[in-house]
């Protein structure tokens, strides 16, 4: 038997429980149905049949009257009709006997009547109103009355039963409704009852399915439903048995190869030197190598990132979300991302970086986090910026005094130089001015380096700023035949600014702009407010920077390929770092082409 077949067979003791309840209602109708025809049958035409006969017997005491009255003719016309209805209603009466004590009182008012009759045609044939009416008064008065009564006593007999008979009904009515109450829960519960007995007894193969597919789905491949019968269920029940014995072969074939497999993936993660992790596209920690295990005190089992100090697990989830939101790898962009790891053996400096893992089908599964172990690179970091302090340190003595001898021989102060020599003064002095330059940048790199730069920001105009910042560099930008225009945007608000410091920022930037600038030109300096902020602009119109550069020209002795000018590539580095001690921010927009726009924010007072 099919499925479908069981499904319709559990169903069949309710439908059966209905039938019976129907019939059982069709039953319990009929009979109501048919105590109220019994009534009608049996006492509705004798009641109606004694109402007809007192309301004839009225008209012909009526008639009577009219003759006594002396209106023979009206008393005739209205007499004879209703003697022959009085005649005709009592013979249905007497046809119609259904109560007990009503044949008696059938014959009595037959007899009654036939009197009564046999007195009425009597009393028509007087002659004279005189003795018409002493003849009603004594005869035709007491035997109308006497008839009257005996219908009236027919009518109360059928009217009684009647009503005993609706009383009988009403009692019969609340048996079967009780009946039928009784027997819809008992057909309801019975029905319900064969029906689930039914349904769970056609599907328990389906629990038996149901608990094999988990079993082999958590690893079990031993586990079998066994089910019999030729229903759809047994069916898929095979087939779950064919598909869990051809797993166990393969299982069995391929399962030292892929321990394998993986055992020399383990390895290979494990021999490397630093951390590495992999993390599902939710975060969870699928796998680690043993240096993990060890530097980070990583288990596999409950949370394994939840004892991580806060840094490092920030850093770790932002990795994995650049990874999984599908921006492809994520590689640091210098040493000051590496994270503070403490360890036993001291303080160590990890930088992460990462890659995504694809399923067969190209999606983002997951990613590989390794944290390069860069603590020596930071030592050798540190020694190279304690180095090229200490050497910038001891080039700014000589540097001086070099500068101040070319400066005296130059102005011809211990004796008068020729044209030629005054030439190689002059040249020489440049250079000391842009070794003195390097030296200065060397330094603030030093002081940022070491977090020593310090700012004492004062409010001042941002109209005063910008208008100062122009001033310094007018003499070179006139040299260089390049116009400076400010442009202020109202309302003019003041900034918390180091003007010392920030002039350092102009000179880089209106310096590299008019480098950057053709003779003839000009370099546009604006302020407008933004927010709590004023943003200050330097924009050129040279060449303008490829886009790749864009982000790199702030970084640390990088210089665009192939642009001139001066300078170790220190400038725009040092000046985003002084714009961050004012609590602002830099960068820059360029196309190539039409010039580069440099961008800075100064905070306004609260």
């Amino acid at each position: 038997m099919s499925l479908k077949a069981k499904l319709l067979a559990a169903q069949l003791p309710l439908v059966l429980g209905l039938l019976l309840l129907g019939g059982t209602a069709v039953r319990i109708i009929g009979q109501l149905g048919l105590s109220s025809q019994h009534i009608l049958q049996d006492n509705y035409r004798s009641i109606l049949a004694a109402e007809r006969m007192k309301e004839a017997l009225e008209r012909i005491d009526s008639a009577a009257n009219f003759r006594a009255a002396g209106r023979p003719d009206k008393g005739d016309a209205q007499g004879q009709p209703n003697l022959e209805l009085m005649e005709s209603e009592l013979k249905v009466e007497e046809q119609n006997i259904t109560e007990a004590g009503e044949q008696e009182a059938a014959r009595t008012l037959r007899e009654l009547w036939t009197a009564y009759r046999g007195d009425y045609l009597a009393f028509r044939a007087l002659a004279g109103e005189a003795a018409a009416r002493a003849r009603y008064f004594e005869v035709m008065e007491p035997s109308f009355l006497r008839v009257k009564a005996a219908a009236d006593r027919v009518l109360e007999i059928n009217q009684d039963a009647m009503v005993l008979k609706s009383e009988a009904a009403r009692r019969t009515s609340d048996r079967n409704r009780a009946f039928l109450l009784l027997s819809t829960g008992m057909a309801l519960g019975l029905g319900l009852l064969a029906s689930v007995t039914l349904t769970s007894r056609a599907l328990r193969p389906l629990g038996r399915l149901s608990m094999a597919v988990r079993r082999i789905g958590e690893g079990d491949l031993d586990a079998r439903a066994r089910l019999e019968g030729h229903d759809e269920i047994a069916q898929v029940g095979r087939e779950l048995d064919t598909m869990a014995d051809r797993l166990r072969e393969y299982r069995s074939s391929s399962l030292g190869e892929l321990l394998q497999a993986q055992q020399s993936s383990q390895a290979a993660i494990d021999s490397l030197p630093d951390p590495v992790l992999v993390l599902s596209v939710d975060g969870r920690v699928l796998n680690v190598n043993q240096s993990a295990e060890s530097a980070l005190q990583i288990q596999l089992t409950g949370e394994p990132l939840a004892r991580l100090e806060p840094e490092i697990r920030a850093a770790i989830e932002k990795v994995r979300a650049h990874v999984v939101s599908g921006k492809g790898a994520y590689l640091p962009r210098g040493l000051e991302e590496a994270l503070r790891l403490r360890a036993d053996g001291g303080e160590r400096r990890l930088l992460p970086r990462a890659t995504p893992l694809y399923s067969e089908k190209g999606a983002i599964i997951g990613a590989t986090l390794v944290l390069q172990d860069v603590t020596r690179l930071l030592r050798f970091d540190e020694l190279k910026n304690d180095l090229v302090a200490t050497v910038a340190h001891e080039f700014r003595t000589p540097l001086t005094s070099l500068r101040m001898a070319i400066h005296i021989l130059a102005e011809a102060t211990v004796g008068e130089i020729n044209e030629k020599q005054a030439d190689l003064l002059f040249a020489a002095r440049e250079d000391c001015e842009r070794l003195q330059g390097i030296v200065d940048d060397l330094l603030d790199l030093s002081r940022i380096q070491s977090g020593k730069v310090e700012v004492s920001p004062v409010a001042l105009s941002a109209k005063t700023v910008i208008e100062s910042g122009a001033a310094a560099l007018e003499p070179r930008a006139a040299e260089a035949g390049v116009r400076l225009e400010v442009s202020l945007e109202e309302p003019i608000r003041p900034v918390l600014v180091d003007p010392e410091r920030i002039q350092l920022v102009f000179d880089n930037l209106i310096g590299n702009a008019l480098r950057h600038s053709h003779s003839g030109g000009r370099v546009e300096l604006s302020a407008a407010a933004q927010d709590r902020a004023v943003r200050f602009e330097v924009k050129d119109h040279g060449e303008g920077i490829p886009p790749e550069y864009q982000e790199r020209i702030f970084e640390k002795f990088f210089r665009v390929p192939g642009t001139k000018g001066e300078g170790i590539g220190l400038g725009l580095y040092i000046s985003r770092e002084i714009v961050r001690a004012h609590r602002g921010e830099m960068g820059v927009s360029s196309a190539q082409g039409e010039g580069s726009r440099f961008w800075f924010t100064l905070p306004t007072p609260a």
